[in-house]
C-alpha cells in the first residue's frame, strides 16, 4: 500500500503541471480584462488592482452599437444550434445504417467518411468559395454571406467525425435489441428513433461538445464565407475588429475573449459526466 501511495506522487505531480500550463492561458485572459490597456501592457501578469473595471468593460462591449457584439453572440448562437442539431440528427442516422448494412458499399462509403477527417481544411477552402459562387449562378441561391451557407460548410465538414464517432458506439449496441423490436412489429424507422436513439444520449453529449467548442470559436470559416462587415456576424469575427492596424484594445479583446469563453466552459461542464461515457462506451465492444 505505501508503495503504491508514493508510486502516486509523481503521477499527482505531473498532472499538478499539466493542470496549470492549461489553466494559465484563461488566467491571463481573466485578469486582464479587468485592466485598462495600458495596464496590460505594462503588467500583463500583474493583478488587477480594481476588479469592478471587469465589469465596466463587459457594460461597454455589450452596449455599443460600432462594435455589434450582441448581433455577433446571436449569429453565433444559431449559427453553432442549428449546426449541431443538423450535425448529430444526421451523422446518428447515417451511422445507423452504415453499421447495420453489411455491404461492400457501406464499408467503401465509411472509409470515405473516415479519409475525409484528414484532408486539410486550407486545401478545400478556395474549391468551397468558387463551388458556392457556382451554385449561386446556377440556382440563384444565395450561400456566401447567409446563414444557409455557412450551416452547410459546418455541416459538410463536421459529420465525417461525427459519423466515426457514433459509428464506434452503435457497434457495440447488441443486434439483439433491434431484432426483438422487428419481431414485436416495430418499423424501421421505430426501431431507431425508440431503441437505438435513447441509447446514444452519452456519445450525443460528446460531439455535440467536440463540434460545438470547434464551431463557436471557429475564426477561417465565417471570414471567407461571411466576410468582415456583413450583418451576419459570428464572435471571433466581432472580437478581431478590436485589433486594427495602429491600435489594438486589448482591454476590450480580452473582456470579449472571456466573455465568449463562459458559454462554452458552462456547457462543458453540464455534459461533462455525458461526454466521459460516451468516449469509453464508444471504444468498448
Amino acid at each position: 500500500m505505501r508503495t503504491l501511495r508514493n508510486n502516486n506522487y509523481p503521477l499527482g505531480l505531473l498532472t499538478a503541471a499539466l493542470f496549470a500550463i492549461f489553466i494559465f492561458p484563461f488566467y491571463i485572459v481573466l485578469i486582464n480584462s479587468a485592466k485598462g490597456a495600458f495596464q496590460i501592457t505594462d503588467k500583463p501578469l500583474a493583478l488587477p488592482s480594481d476588479w469592478s473595471v471587469l465589469f465596466t468593460n463587459v457594460a461597454k462591449i455589450w452596449t455599443s452599437a460600432n462594435i455589434q457584439y450582441q448581433s455577433s453572440f446571436i449569429s453565433s448562437v444559431i449559427i453553432t444550434a442549428a449546426s449541431l442539431v443538423l450535425i448529430n440528427f444526421l451523422s446518428a442516422q447515417a451511422a445507423w445504417v452504415l453499421v447495420r448494412s453489411k455491404t461492400r458499399t457501406s464499408g467503401v462509403v465509411f472509409l470515405i467518411f473516415v479519409a475525409a477527417m484528414v484532408i486539410p481544411f486550407q486545401i478545400v477552402m478556395f474549391p468551397l468559395l468558387s463551388w458556392f459562387r457556382g451554385i449561386a449562378d446556377v440556382t440563384g441561391i444565395k450561400l456566401l454571406r447567409s446563414y444557409w451557407g455557412i450551416l452547410l460548410a459546418y455541416v459538410g465538414f463536421g459529420m465525417s467525425q461525427s459519423i466515426f464517432m457514433f459509428h464506434g458506439f452503435i457497434k457495440s449496441i447488441p443486434l439483439e435489441l433491434e431484432e426483438a423490436a422487428y419481431i414485436d412489429g416495430c418499423s424501421r424507422p421505430g426501431i431507431f428513433y425508440r431503441i437505438i436513439s435513447p441509447i446514444l444520449k452519452p456519445i450525443h453529449a460528446t460531439v455535440l461538445v467536440l463540434n460545438g467548442i470547434w464551431i463557436w470559436n471557429d475564426y477561417l470559416l465565417p471570414l471567407l464565407i461571411l466576410g468582415k462587415g456583413n450583418k451576419i456576424m459570428t464572435i471571433p469575427l466581432a472580437i478581431s475588429n478590436f485589433a486594427g492596424a495602429y491600435v489594438k484594445q486589448w482591454d476590450l479583446i480580452m473582456t470579449a475573449i472571456l466573455m465568449a469563453m463562459v458559454p462554452v466552459i458552462i456547457f462543458f461542464l453540464i455534459a461533462q459526466k455525458s461526454i466521459i461515457k460516451g468516449m469509453v462506451a464508444g471504444s468498448i465492444k
